[in-house]
């Protein structure tokens, strides 16, 4: 029984090693020149004016809700619309109730005004 998972085990093996090797060969192998223009913090060129821990306007949140709802809604109808014909009237239903959810969730950010700009 255990060796059938020795072949798993070795690729497990080889990829932990060739994805520590060329770490380990960059941390030895690196010049190490230090400077202050290399250890300063950089962002579109200027020193930060803010703390990195403010928070967020809630239409950031709802914008990437939004995009996930778009995503998802084109990777599942594509592989749908190929197999449609073989899906018959089942499947025409069953992604008119997945889009009639999407579109419940669209409208709950229409109205919650992610689509409004400042």
């Amino acid at each position: 029984m255990l060796e059938n998972y020795l072949p798993i085990l070795v690729f497990i093996g080889i990829g932990i090693v060739f994805g520590v090797m060329p770490i380990m060969a960059g941390a030895i192998l690196a010049p190490h020149k230090p400077n202050k223009e290399k250890l300063s913090p950089y962002e579109c060129g200027f020193e930060a004016f803010e703390d990195s821990r403010a928070r967020f306007d809630i239409r950031y949140y709802l914008v990437a809700i939004l995009f996930i709802l778009f995503d998802l809604e084109i990777a599942f109808m594509f592989p749908w619309a190929v197999v449609l014909d073989e899906l018959g009237w089942y499947g025409f239903f069953a992604m008119s109730m997945f889009l009639g959810i999407l579109v419940i969730g669209f409208i709950y950010e229409w109205k919650k005004g992610a689509l409004e700009w400042e």
